[in-house]
């Protein structure tokens, strides 16, 4: 829903919108009523719109030349905020960034803006609808190019366009509901409304059912497929997690228990995203400290997307324990063993991996296998739905649609009811209702100057 107060334009707000000093270039952004006012001002005058020019910035007050710099004007509402627009392409100093941005503060109307309040009024100017701002957000989180492609599709209007051109056919459906009632005693209204309408709703439910099979893959895509390496104390987790991360990042011991609490390592597997989790070796007989790690451990293990269950390969354990995710037996040390004969997995899920930290032995056959399993998991074209409020939302519309499509012989009121829900629920994905609390929490995440 747009904000009343943002479309106003009572303010206007500036920001450095490019990376901190020191930099070739910084761009210091202004947006709102008084942006026109602001280039005047500091560069003497406004060159043609959206074409640049090389002006001389001066201090409003001293006269003196801040800088020589590129400046643009963007004219609203075609512009990225829906509101009038100045950029100004500075050298990227310290003092000159700081000077410009002294300089803007003291111009009357003028204020810093806040958090990710650039989006915002894009947002609140329709420029862009909910699942595109977030979108934006997740561009600009992306570590991987997996990560990169599926953000910018949503930041480009994917789902907002598909969530428009179903919320455009409910509405066409809504409409033969609506006629069946209002008008069921004219003689030229078709008497078989409901039951058109009802074949529109089970094609609608088939399309938003497609677009929710996505989204655990979407959600797994922007966090990392999460991989939990388990198993018995000294089994050489934390060299193996050293080893996949080519750095040290645990503390590695002959000393059982070392590892207490969980460590992230966050890897790039052919543009895929994957976390892999050090955990606290299994075992009984631990001190309170270490079965608080453990109870951790067995938490991340419920929850993972795959677990590497490692043994050393000279004293294999027990049977690794049951999970909900796909288990891989890792047998570590192999170069300190010799392989076990073929039948000593007889009892056991075969060994999937023998591999050695120190010697390097393996690793890259490990590697090759999770960079497999997460293509499978997460990789592909990029998914629709991306994070879990979007789901959440499609769900509860799925869940209306089911509803309507459920009352065959119910009266069309009730059949009409279900279907404003299902249009309320659509409209939650992409902020045509009510959702500040949701906005709130959104915006937050963006850092000044977007």
């Amino acid at each position: 829903m747009p904000d009343e107060q943002l479309m106003s334009g009572a303010d206007t707000i500036f920001a450095l919108s490019s990376g901190r000093p020191p930099a070739g270039v910084a761009v210091v952004r202004v947006s709102g009523a008084g942006a026109r006012f602001a280039l005047e001002t500091l560069a003497g005058a406004v060159g043609e719109p959206r074409r640049m020019g090389l002006v001389t910035l001066r201090d409003p007050t001293t006269k003196e030349a801040l800088d020589r710099a590129l400046t643009v004007y963007f004219p609203g509402p075609a512009s990225a905020t829906g509101e009038d627009i100045a950029e100004f392409h500075l050298h990227g100093g310290r003092a000159v960034v700081a000077d410009v941005l002294a300089a803007l503060g003291r111009l009357d109307g003028l204020r810093l803006a806040e958090p990710g309040e650039f989006t915002r009024r894009a947002f609140a100017n329709g420029v862009m609808d909910l699942a595109a701002v977030e979108g934006l957000a997740d561009l600009i989180a992306a570590e991987t190019s997996g990560q990169r492609r599926q953000a910018l599709a949503q930041a480009s209007g994917a789902l907002g366009a598909a969530v428009a051109g179903w919320r455009e056919r409910l509405v066409g459906i809504m409409a033969l509901v609506e006629a069946s009632i209002d008008f069921s005693d004219e003689g030229d209204v078709p008497t078989n409304l409901v039951a058109s309408a009802q074949t529109d709703v089970a094609a609608l439910q088939r399309d938003v059912a497609a677009a929710l099979d996505g989204a655990r893959r979407g959600e797994r895509m922007r966090s990392g497929l999460v991989v939990v390496i388990a198993g018995p104390p000294n089994a050489g987790k934390s060299s193996l997690l050293n080893a996949l991360a080519r750095r040290e990042v645990a503390i590695v011991s002959a000393v059982p228990g070392t590892t207490r609490d969980a460590i992230e390592v966050h890897l790039d597997l052919d543009g895929l995203p994957v976390t892999v989790i050090d955990t606290a070796g299994l075992r009984e007989g631990a001190d309170p400290v270490e079965k608080e790690g453990i109870r951790r451990a067995r938490e991340r293990m419920a929850l993972a997307d795959l677990v590497l269950w490692l043994e050393p390969a000279d004293a294999p354990g027990e049977a690794a324990p049951e999970v909900l995710a796909p288990l891989w037996r890792v047998a570590t040390k192999c170069d300190l063993a010799e392989p076990p004969p073929s039948d000593s997995d007889s009892k056991r899920d075969a060994v999937r991996h023998r591999v050695s930290a120190r010697s390097g032995a393996g690793l890259d056959g490990l590697v090759v296998d999770l960079t497999a399993a997460a293509a499978e998991l997460i990789g592909g074209e990029p998914p629709l739905v991306t994070r879990a409020r979007q789901a959440q939302a499609l769900d509860a519309a799925l869940a209306a649609l089911g509803e309507a499509n459920r009352r065959a012989d119910s009266h069309p009121e009730l059949i009409a009811e279900d279907l404003r829900r299902a249009a309320a629920a659509l409209g939650e994905v992409i902020g045509m209702v009510d959702v500040e609390d949701v906005l709130d929490a959104i915006f937050r995440q963006f850092c000044v100057g977007k």
